[in-house]
């Protein structure tokens, strides 16, 4: 089920507001691993940044943005014809070795919350990439206990290319082993008092965890890092960044 955040076409359009590329921390980290790919699937891509950055610093191969959201891939195809913007999920794709490097980046690993939802889209990875490709991905580390900075609330306001203000308010629901829901209500100036509302749970498994799904799918770390100039994972780290290669084949 897509994330109202994700579906609402007026909350689609204030997503590169929220989340401009160049900000986050992990631009740089992904665009030097796409450009340096010729083929490229961009798993959860949402208004897909990634691709669209790809190709405006003249990446000249192939470019995929899949993502539930009809609403945000609506905003990336307006900015960029030259990308494959495809609506659904691994689950209602039938890629085959087509692929040198397959991202899930903005932590979108961690909406995959059951053990068979992770063990189907990994698969669909592993069938994706080829016998030389990469799945990179990243997800906040446990150990870190980074949901705590949520509570009581974490506030935002930015401008829109409106002028309108919007403003984002994440609260946190509840934490249950190792999936923490969390809610965030949007508000604009432009919206007459309206505010809009999204509830959202994610995942939080830790390295052994990671490990033991990606094996399951015939998938192998060859690369781990906790930040994003390529640290050491301590217990300390925020992020757990995972590089895996096809490896054998799945149990």
């Amino acid at each position: 089920m897509v994330d109202n955040v994700f579906s609402d076409a007026a909350m689609a359009e204030l997503y590169d507001v929220f989340h401009p590329w160049g900000l986050a921390p992990d631009d740089a980290f992904y665009i030097d691993l796409v450009m340096s790919a010729r083929s490229v699937l961009d798993v959860g891509c949402g208004t897909g940044l990634l691709q669209r950055e790809a190709r405006r610093r003249g990446h000249t191969g192939r470019l995929v943005g899949l993502d539930p959201a009809d609403a945000m891939l609506e905003v990336g195809r307006r900015d960029r014809g030259d990308v494959e913007w495809v609506l659904g999920d691994l689950a209602t794709t039938s890629f085959e070795n087509e692929f040198d490097l397959v991202v899930m980046t903005g932590h979108a690993f961690q909406v995959l919350t059951t053990d068979e939802e992770l063990r189907s889209a990994l698969a669909a990875v592993r069938r994706a990439l080829a016998e030389d490709g990469r799945f990179v991905f990243e997800t906040r580390n446990p150990a870190a206990r980074g949901w705590e900075a949520w509570r009581p609330s974490r506030t935002r306001t930015v401008t829109g290319p409106d002028g309108a203000e919007a403003t984002s308010v994440h609260r946190l629901e509840g934490v249950e082993g190792d999936l923490v829901t969390f809610t965030t209500a949007y508000s604009s100036t432009a919206w007459g008092g309206e505010v809009r509302h999204s509830r959202s749970t994610l995942r939080f498994p830790d390295s052994g965890a990671l490990d033991a799904l990606l094996a399951g799918a015939g998938l192998e770390v060859r690369a781990r890092y906790g930040d994003w100039a390529r640290g050491p994972l301590t217990d300390a780290s925020e992020e757990i960044i995972t590089c895996a290669v096809p490896g054998g084949s799945a149990r």
